[in-house]
């Protein structure tokens, strides 16, 4: 462990992204009573939408999980990314047997980045392609500033509000790729399956998604 590394843990210790307990440097941002007690997903509870084969999550969007998203998303706790990312990559090791060969994210917008000074999923995908030892680069741009999916209301309404807000830039070779696409939370996919109609149409054989918190299915 570098200078500078032990340094900042010990002026900011690291803390649980769940319980904000104090944690040891390589605990990966998780304390052993919460990677016990968390609300974690069964592995047929997927999430399916259309154009991207199949949606996986470790966790439910409940409780301590949804309280440490918001913390992570709105309240500039980027160092989540190491836990939540983490479970991610576990949850694609254990539940996706097909070989990816790229890691992408959902983007924010440009004026939504620029309000939050970092894009989490963008964190995520990285340190799940860290993890999974795989490439991982921008294949999207969102070129509309659209609503908060979560404010917007119906399954039908997001998808509207979605609707056009991705495009792939012209510079990208996608042919025949299968993409593993990330995102913080998923809940009807709405928001997946426009960005995977984009990569289908660029040429795309196959999107996998990945979130890191899914909502309970009814």
């Amino acid at each position: 462990m570098s200078f500078i590394r032990k340094l900042l843990d010990f002026l900011y210790p690291p803390k649980c992204a769940f319980c904000r307990k104090l944690v040891p440097a390589d605990a990966d941002g998780i304390c052993p009573e919460c990677k016990k007690s968390l609300p974690f997903t069964k592995s047929g509870d997927q999430v399916h939408g259309n154009f991207f084969t199949v949606c996986v999550a470790p966790l439910y969007y409940e409780d301590e999980v949804r309280d440490a998203l918001l913390r992570y998303k709105f309240h500039q706790q980027a160092s989540y990314c190491t836990a939540f990312g983490g479970l991610i990559a576990d949850c694609v090791s254990e539940r996706l047997t097909e070989s990816i060969d790229l890691v992408s994210w959902v983007p924010l917008s440009r004026k939504r980045l620029r309000k939050r000074g970092y894009d989490q999923a963008k964190l995520l995908a990285e340190e799940v392609a860290k993890q999974l030892d795989l490439p991982c680069r921008p294949v999207l741009k969102k070129v509309v500033n659209t609503a908060p999916q979560s404010r917007t209301g119906s399954a039908e309404k997001r998808k509207a509000n979605i609707s056009g807000a991705y495009i792939v830039p012209e510079n990208q070779n996608l042919e025949d790729l299968t993409i593993l696409l990330i995102d913080d939370i998923v809940t009807t996919g709405s928001t997946l399956s426009e960005c995977s109609r984009m990569l289908g149409m660029a040429g795309v054989k196959r999107v996998y998604c990945a979130a890191a918190a899914q909502k309970h299915r009814e």
